[in-house]
């Protein structure tokens, strides 16, 4: 029987992972929340890994605010970056497969394709290079990791998104103004979860960089406007097109991965 410790579980891809784990009865999980385990803590982290015998490690603990990490960045870093490495060392010393989470936020949008694994990643924000220093640490420590780029991650029930914004706000009848000045994958973060799941239970050993999303490019506008239709909401909500969407942090334009 597999052993995992899923570290951030109380997170949106967290909750769906333990959601989704239910179904596998032939593995044994470790859901840890990020006050359960910190994972920029070295010896918290050192002693988790030498009193359980893992197989895998499944990092869903992120700094995932990126405006806030463009005014703060050292956050993002000490979180994204350097609790990456305090993982990737434990890992390697325990022998565990290190499965981490990562983002489409590594490009800077400038391509007109998606962007496959192989592109040269080139971050144009503090989150997206707080993220990219976590991969190359990963890449130059371990053999055994996956790495699994996703973009747009959502959840219908946990955590705050822009799923639950929309819906929260159309039900209040507000006015929605939403961009269409860029172009992503939106991921629903239950299929995330069943296609880390697969890679456990399949014992995958094509290790490396992967993208994962729900493959079906649009606009923020695009996501919204499908949202309300899902949730049969059109007639609560006026959604307008925003053409000048200000952020503090640039956001790459073009962030289909394939």
């Amino acid at each position: 029987m597999k052993y995992i410790l899923v570290t951030g579980a109380n997170g949106q891809l967290g909750k769906s992972i333990q959601e989704v784990a239910k179904n596998y009865t032939e593995l044994r999980f470790d859901f840890k929340s990020s006050k359960e385990l910190d994972i920029t803590n070295i010896a918290q982290v050192h002693s988790i890994f030498s009193t359980n015998k893992y197989d895998y490690c499944i990092n869903c603990a992120a700094y995932t605010n990126v405006e806030q990490a463009e005014k703060n960045p050292e956050i993002a870093f000490r979180i994204n970056e350097e609790a990456v490495k305090n993982l990737a060392k434990n890992c390697l010393e325990a022998e565990v497969v290190l499965i981490h989470i990562s983002t489409d936020y590594v490009f800077d949008g400038e391509k007109k394709t998606p962007y496959t694994v192989n592109d040269i990643p080139n971050p144009i924000n503090e989150y997206g290079k707080s993220k990219l220093e976590g991969e190359k640490y990963i890449q130059k420590t371990l053999n055994k990791y996956f790495i699994i780029r996703t973009s747009w991650l959502y959840s219908k029930k946990y955590g705050n998104n822009f799923y639950k914004t929309i819906v929260e706000k159309a039900k209040r009848g507000e006015i929605l103004s939403v961009t269409d000045e860029q172009i992503g994958c939106p991921t629903n973060a239950l299929n995330l979860a069943l296609f880390i799941m697969e890679k456990i239970v399949n014992e995958n050993v094509n290790f490396g960089i992967k993208h994962f999303t729900d493959d079906i490019p649009m606009t923020w506008y695009d996501f919204a406007k499908l949202i309300l239709q899902e949730n049969s909401i059109e007639n609560n909500s006026i959604l307008k097109k925003e053409k000048n969407y200000r952020t503090f942090a640039i956001r790459p334009k073009n962030s289909v991965l394939e």
